[in-house]
């Protein structure tokens, strides 16, 4: 776990974009992406959760960090766990983060960071960066399953 979130960390000093009053990181997504089939959907919210935490503290994040990366790797998790296809992980960390984070961030932003954006503001920023993030964590993971790094039983 601690390397993903090191993973997290490092790519989102390198690998970001403003969405808004957000910063986009899509390498935060496809660390959702592999966490969630190598490890499960509680250790990937773990890993996103103190992903968003460090980066929060290093000045690195927003608020945002937290629904943004916890629901996609929550959702990515569970959608693998039940079908066991990677095209589900990162299905559920587009429409977590993508859709439903992205519109929890409404309220969250206005209560927790005084802002009052409309319901869609957050939405083409979320959306982009889960998608490039949850292509580039399922491209990763199709190069690592030719190797012995992925057990047997994850692969599919």
């Amino acid at each position: 776990m601690a390397v993903f979130v090191s993973i997290a960390i490092i790519g989102s000093t390198y690998l970001w974009f403003p969405a808004g009053i957000a910063k986009a990181f899509p390498v935060q997504h496809a660390v959702n992406v592999m966490a969630a089939v190598i490890l499960g959907p509680i250790p990937a919210v773990i890993i996103a959760f103190v992903t968003g935490l460090i980066r929060n503290l290093l000045g690195l994040g927003s608020l945002l960090a937290f629904p943004g990366g916890m629901i996609g790797a929550l959702l990515a998790g569970y959608l693998y766990r039940f079908t066991k296809k990677k095209t589900m992980a990162v299905t559920g960390e587009i429409i977590g983060t993508g859709v439903i984070a992205s519109l929890l961030a409404v309220p969250y932003a206005n209560l927790l960071m005084d802002t009052s954006y409309g319901a869609l503001f957050f939405v083409p920023g979320f959306l982009v960066s889960s998608v490039t993030g949850a292509l580039i964590g399922v491209f990763v993971l199709s190069r690592i399953e030719r190797t012995q790094l992925v057990p047997k039983e994850l692969r599919s």
